[in-house]
C-alpha cells in the first residue's frame, strides 16, 4: 500500500488565508502520523483553479496515473481536490471500484462507510453550489461597477485615468489623440501608418485597442491582416 498526499493552491492570496501549501502539508503529515500511515509522495499543485477537474491538472493527472489497489489518497480539504460535484463523485466511484482509499481531513478522514459517503455526497454538492453563488456575486458586482462607469482592473485604457472612487476620467490630451486616430482610420490609413502619423505617441497595437474600444461598430472598417499591419 502506498499513501499519497495532494495539496493545491489556486492563487498567491491563499497563503494568507489559511490555505497555503505549507499548512496543507503539515495537516496531512499530522493526520497520517495519527493514523499510523507514512506519506510516500506529495503531489503539489501550484496556481491551478479547483474548477479544473483533477484529471486535467498536471499533478492531479500524475497522481491518478500511478494509483493502484490498496493505495490511499489524503487531502487536507475537499475543495483542494474537487470543486465540481460530478468530478468528485465520479473520481470517488472509480476509487471504490479500484480499491483505493480517500481521506479528506476536513470531512473527518476516511470516506469509506455508508454515512461518510452520504456526507461526502452532500458536502460536494454544497461546495459546488457555494462556488456558483460566489461566481454569480462576483459577476453581478462587476456588471454593476461597469454600468456605473467603474474601472474593473487591468491596464487603464489610453485616453483615461482612474479616479479615487474607481471611475474612469478623461485625459484631454490623450482624448485628442484618440479622436485623431479615429479620423485617420476613417480616412483609410493602416494601424502602423496611424501610429506614425500621430507622432509615435502610441504603437500600432495600442491604435488597434483604441479603435476597438472607441469606434462604433457601424463605423468600423473591415481590413485584411496585411493592411491592418
Amino acid at each position: 500500500m502506498a499513501v499519497y498526499a495532494y495539496a493545491r493552491v489556486s492563487t498567491d492570496r491563499q497563503a494568507d488565508e489559511g490555505e497555503s501549501l505549507g499548512v496543507q502539508e503539515r495537516t496531512i503529515a499530522g493526520y497520517a502520523m495519527m493514523h499510523g500511515m507514512t506519506v510516500h509522495r506529495t503531489f503539489i499543485e501550484r496556481g491551478v483553479s479547483g474548477a479544473k477537474p483533477i484529471g486535467q491538472r498536471a499533478e492531479g493527472a500524475k497522481l491518478l496515473a500511478i494509483l493502484q489497489a490498496g493505495d490511499v489518497v489524503i487531502a487536507a480539504k475537499l475543495d483542494r481536490l474537487f470543486r465540481s460535484a460530478l468530478d468528485a463523485l465520479e473520481v470517488h466511484a472509480q476509487f471504490i471500484k479500484r480499491g483505493i482509499g480517500l481521506h479528506l481531513i476536513d470531512l473527518g478522514g476516511d470516506i469509506a462507510n455508508g454515512l461518510s459517503k452520504l456526507f461526502y455526497t452532500i458536502a460536494v454538492a454544497f461546495a459546488e453550489a457555494e462556488r456558483d453563488r460566489i461566481r454569480e456575486r462576483v459577476l453581478g458586482t462587476k456588471a454593476d461597477q461597469k454600468k456605473r462607469g467603474r474601472f474593473l482592473g487591468g491596464t487603464t485604457p489610453f485616453g483615461w485615468t482612474v479616479g479615487g472612487d474607481g471611475t474612469l476620467i478623461e485625459v484631454p490630451e490623450q482624448q485628442a489623440v484618440v479622436q485623431e486616430i479615429i479620423e485617420l482610420r476613417r480616412g483609410g490609413l493602416s494601424l502602423r501608418a496611424i501610429a506614425v502619423k500621430v507622432g509615435g505617441t502610441v504603437s500600432h497595437v495600442t491604435v488597434r485597442s483604441i479603435l476597438s474600444n472607441a469606434t462604433p461598430r457601424s463605423a468600423a472598417r473591415e481590413v485584411t491582416p496585411e493592411k491592418a499591419l
